[in-house]
């Protein structure tokens, strides 16, 4: 956390726009909430656009509230650098200034999923699981590091763009650090609409509590409606400890009976009846979502589809999630019929392939050379090598196949850590290989 005296920080009662925040030159302001406002700034240093969230001073010198809202920046401020997950709003800097608090965080364009839970602007179904399933992935990462939200809802949930599923999750002030001891509720402090029964009780919390959250966040995102209609926070949390709410198919038809069955899971009041991890609410998505009934609505392969593919290859046993999505970030994916030829012999070749199912062969002059199956790879020489690009054999299809392409550049151009593993998986390759033929040799 920086602290600095040189910050023009805007007042609550101030209703102008200050030029600067710091260093951030100010080009508009974005929104308010309960304790501060977010200005989109450019960061003329680093060369991009953020988002800097600045806390009223009021809030902070509240003499019955401020140590809640200290306590919210700092541990929102806390965790600067620490949740690096391309489905979490990166935190670059906290600075305190002359009396003033203020965040910087990744600009994401694409605004909040509030506007997509109203009857009249539902997003399609396969893309609210596909949102879903990205939130399990994020808040997974986070559980990983000791991290529990505590106030996940659609406000705090942001796109990438409008015209994408790719999310960011925001906001972690609130949140429980499993270094901290601290485990219940924080009084006054989140939504109750989207609290689990363990909240509003003020009893012990753990990840599931953001299960449950997350579950009335698809709930609303799939209706257009809260699973509780309150008229005031004391019916809602009556309702929320007490009733069981009615399915989503009960207000959208075509909602599926799997995805009744998920929400009704993830809202369990038991804690012990809901998705006790991460993975087991994801699996349920990716498998909801690989339906017939439900794959049949999109000619796309859907990302949580990629995803569970690529977590299941040997391939990329050793690769992170945040890795693992940057890897569909720079991959094709095409489905192949049985005898399409991938790689021609004597081609010029700028990508490797991923055979994510089916079978290829590899042949030279019509001799065969070699039969891969799903989780192989083929065509990495044209990555390995600097000196020759020109392909040495054909690859084609055997069967009804799904083939993963990655161009060459796109490698390069990828982050060190996600190359360093590409460099280490085809290292095994190699020996692998380099073991068979040796072998071969031997028995001769």
């Amino acid at each position: 956390m920086t602290e600095t005296a040189a910050a023009q920080v805007p007042n609550r009662t101030d209703h102008t726009i200050p030029e600067y925040i710091g260093k951030y030159q100010v080009i508009r302001k974005l929104g308010d909430g309960a304790t501060s406002e977010v200005f989109l700034c450019h960061d003329e240093f680093a060369k991009r656009d953020v988002a800097v969230k600045v806390v009223w001073r009021d809030r902070i010198g509240d003499p019955g509230q401020g140590k809640v809202h200290r306590k919210l920046f700092v541990t929102e401020a806390s965790l600067a650098g620490k949740l690096a997950h391309p489905h979490i709003v990166q935190i670059y800097d906290a600075v305190v200034a002359g009396g003033s608090s203020y965040i910087v965080m990744e600009y994401v364009p694409g605004g909040t999923l509030e506007r997509y839970c109203t009857a009249e602007n539902l997003l399609p179904i396969d893309k609210v699981v596909e949102i879903v399933f990205k939130c399990t992935r994020a808040l997974d990462f986070a559980h990983r590091l000791g991290i529990t939200h505590r106030d996940i809802k659609p406000t705090n949930i942001l796109l990438a763009t409008e015209e994408t599923t790719d999310i960011k999750i925001c906001d972690f002030g609130a949140a429980i650090m499993a270094s901290s001891g601290d485990t219940t509720q924080v009084t006054g402090i989140g939504s109750p609409a989207y609290m689990s029964p363990q909240q509003i009780r003020e009893q012990h919390l753990d990840h599931r509590t953001d299960v449950y959250s997350l579950g009335v966040v698809m709930y609303q995102l799939l209706t257009g409606a809260l699973p509780y209609q309150g008229k005031n926070n004391f019916s809602m949390m009556y309702q929320i400890t007490s009733v069981e709410p009615p399915p989503p198919s009960s207000h959208r038809r075509d909602v599926l009976p799997a995805l009744d069955a998920i929400v009704r899971k993830a809202m369990s009041k038991a804690v012990e009846e809901r998705y006790q991890t991460w993975e087991e609410f994801s699996i349920a998505l990716a498998d909801a979502l690989r339906s017939k009934d439900l794959a049949a609505r999109t000619q796309e392969v859907a990302d949580s589809e990629k995803f569970s593919t690529l977590r299941a290859m040997p391939f990329f046993a050793e690769f992170t999630d945040a890795e693992l999505w940057e890897v569909l970030r720079i991959s094709a994916w095409e489905d192949a019929a049985p005898g399409k030829v991938v790689i021609k012999e004597g081609d010029a070749g700028d990508f490797f392939c991923i055979l994510a199912s089916g079978e290829v062969k590899v042949t030279k002059k019509q001799k065969l050379l070699n039969i891969l199956s799903t989780g192989e790879c083929f065509g990495e020489m044209a990555y390995l090598s600097r000196a020759t690009n020109e392909r040495s054999a054909d690859v084609s299809t055997m069967s009804a196949s799904r083939i993963i392409t990655i161009r060459c550049d796109d490698l390069e151009n990828a982050s060190d850590a996600c190359r360093h593993r590409f460099d280490r998986a085809f290292m095994d390759i190699l020996v692998e290989r380099l073991t068979m033929a040796n072998n071969r040799l031997t028995a001769v």
